[in-house]
């Protein structure tokens, strides 16, 4: 399972989700827990966190990716929830797509792992994997959430990014999948693979 669905677990917090989702992007699952861990032992509510300075998250984070932008995003962020939603993380997909920072990709996952509402989460493994096998033929992951939204039943969408991440990371990667070990090699329809092993 991928790191924010552990924390979702551990935690159930739609703020914990969140920030875990924000700090994620571009950053490996591992190095995600621990700066999530290090920030969450500071502040675990967007009053304490918007208390702390930018120097403090920063060093809270590294070595997440981007980390410094990072930071000043998660104050920001902060400041509206406390502003605009009274410091509770908004439920609706399209009122998540309003906060600074937040795209598609950490609107779903919040939506779906912190509400248990429908949603489907596309990541570029998804994304990938969905062309790959011939489902969709899009060019981008927004691109393919909507199609997909259209292809799968509803039940599936909330359980595809946490199948998909983790069978993306190990056995259909990018280049030169491992397409000699993977269990649905024989219904893939392998569009763009040139080597696989």
């Amino acid at each position: 399972m991928p790191v924010v669905g552990v924390i979702a677990e551990e935690t159930r917090d739609p703020f914990c989700i969140l920030v875990s989702c924000l700090i994620s992007l571009r950053t490996r699952d591992a190095t995600t827990a621990a700066a999530s861990a290090r920030l969450f032992r500071l502040a675990k509510t967007p009053q304490a966190m918007a208390a702390l300075s930018v120097r403090q998250i920063e060093q809270a984070i590294y070595p997440a990716a981007f980390y410094r932008n990072k930071a000043k995003n998660l104050r920001f962020l902060c400041r509206e929830l406390l502003d605009r939603y009274n410091g509770r993380v908004p439920w609706s997909l399209e009122t998540l797509l309003t906060l600074p920072g937040v795209g598609r990709k950490t609107a779903n996952l919040v939506v779906t792992v912190a509400y248990r509402q429908p949603g489907i989460c596309v990541d570029t493994h998804v994304h990938r994997i969905c062309n790959r096998l011939g489902w969709i033929e899009t060019k981008t992951p927004d691109d393919s959430e909507q199609a997909l939204r259209q292809f799968l039943p509803r039940r599936h969408w909330a359980t595809l990014n946490d199948l998909f991440v983790p069978f993306g990371q190990f056995v259909c990667r990018p280049l030169s999948p491992f397409c000699s070990r993977c269990p649905v090699a024989a219904s893939c329809a392998q569009v763009g693979v040139v080597t696989r092993r």
